[in-house]
């Protein structure tokens, strides 16, 4: 389920403005920069704020208005980018595109309305009052990106599995040579599985059927209608 951007405004209440993290599963502060603007979709700058990168979301909190702030996981960040370009964006920026639900029957622009639909803004740009930090955002983005895998369905990674064999379980080629059943690798068809972490693209075994049988029972037919000619 696509979760895509929501409000957030659980702060700690020991006054330091902190959003609350859901330690208990584990998620940990990885990253904390001062001095951030955030723009939503087509909508004007908003006022700095202080930007958490978590090790599960990003969260976004004003410090202007305490009651304000956004928050994003990073399952629903499909794409991030630094953007440098005067002529896509005033300002240097890291660029983010969201995923959101698709909905048919709402075809109105709500990025650049003035009612702010979260679920549907597809595009967040943070805005570091220092531009030389836009790197290190950037390292940490991509850092905790590869703590958040896109979860693999459990039908998937059973077919997957179908297609694993030991070696000595295929490796037939070296006992009979009139084996029915011969089995190869071929160079030039490939299947990709993921085997666990690595994702590494392995072989595709094909199975070829060894044709001499058919060779020798058509040589049999012959010879029996040449005798009785």
């Amino acid at each position: 389920m696509v979760v895509g951007l929501r409000e957030f405004t659980l702060r700690t209440g020991d006054g330091s403005g902190k959003p609350v993290l859901d330690e208990s599963n584990g998620e940990e502060l990885m990253h904390v920069q001062t001095s951030v603007a955030v723009a939503l979709g087509n909508r004007p700058v908003e006022s700095p704020g202080t930007l958490y990168i978590t090790s599960r979301k990003l969260i976004w909190l004003s410090d202007v208005d305490m009651a304000k702030g956004y928050a994003v996981d990073f399952l629903s960040i499909s794409l991030h980018a630094v953007s440098r370009d005067p002529e896509a964006y005033s300002s240097p920026c890291i660029y983010t595109q969201i995923e959101v639900e698709e909905d048919e029957d709402d075809e109105s622009d709500t990025e650049s309305t003035e009612v702010l639909d979260l679920s549907k803004i597809r595009e967040m740009r943070l805005v570091p009052s220092d531009p030389s930090q836009l790197e290190t955002l950037f390292d940490v983005f991509c850092e905790c990106a590869e703590l958040n895998p896109e979860p693999v369905e459990e039908e998937e990674e059973e077919s997957g599995h179908n297609w694993v064999f030991s070696a000595d379980q295929m490796d037939v080629r070296g006992g009979d040579e009139d084996a029915e059943w011969q089995i190869s690798q071929s160079p030039t068809s490939v299947i990709g599985h993921s085997n666990g972490d690595e994702g590494l693209a392995q072989p595709m075994l094909e199975l070829q059927i060894n044709d001499q049988r058919f060779e020798d029972a058509e040589e049999m037919v012959h010879e029996s209608e040449t005798k009785d000619h």
